[in-house]
């Protein structure tokens, strides 16, 4: 585990992220490590999936780039996703677990849930609920779905009051 310190440290190291889903790795990237305080833990990573994905309300693409923040103490990861030339789309946010740091990975599991906010913060939507109920997690691990949806929640709030850009400073 990681040591906590008071000033965020730039390791500019490499680190695979490896995001898991109901108990299968979902996809696995390399990364690199920009900072870790010993709660948050921040990487950059160009698109990682083969080709263009249009979600309808926001486009993926080879060139963009992800800066993603996950937390070892909380239920979610925010990533900032920019264009090619640098130009904010906006924030994809999992809900997840916490994640886990060591032997160069960062594994974080997924629990459907998320939420979009566009780049200039007026399109708030929440994301795949109708698979989060699917799941099961609620009837298999009802703490785990309770702190999902108390995520979910807290990150909209944040997103429709302050903007996730203070969340991550």
């Amino acid at each position: 585990m990681s040591a906590r310190s008071a000033e965020p440290e730039d390791r500019g190291d490499g680190v695979t992220v490896v995001l898991t889903k109901a108990g299968r790795t979902k996809i696995r990237y390399p990364a690199r490590r920009l900072r870790d305080d010993g709660a948050r833990i921040t990487v950059r990573a160009p698109w990682a999936a083969p080709g263009a994905r249009d979600f309808g309300f926001v486009r993926f693409e080879p060139g963009d780039v992800f800066t993603e923040h996950y937390w070892r103490d909380r239920w979610f990861a925010v990533k900032e996703v920019r264009d090619a030339g640098g130009g904010l789309k906006g924030w994809y946010c999992d809900v997840t677990r916490p994640c886990v740091v060591g032997d160069g990975e960062l594994r974080v599991e997924d629990l459907d849930l998320d939420l979009w906010v566009s780049a200039d913060g007026r399109r708030v939507l929440r994301l795949d609920e109708d698979e989060f109920a699917a799941s099961g997690l609620d009837a298999r691990d009802p703490a785990a779905a309770t702190a999902a949806v108390a995520a979910l929640d807290e990150l909209e709030r944040i997103a429709r009051t302050n903007g996730l850009a203070t969340l991550l400073g």
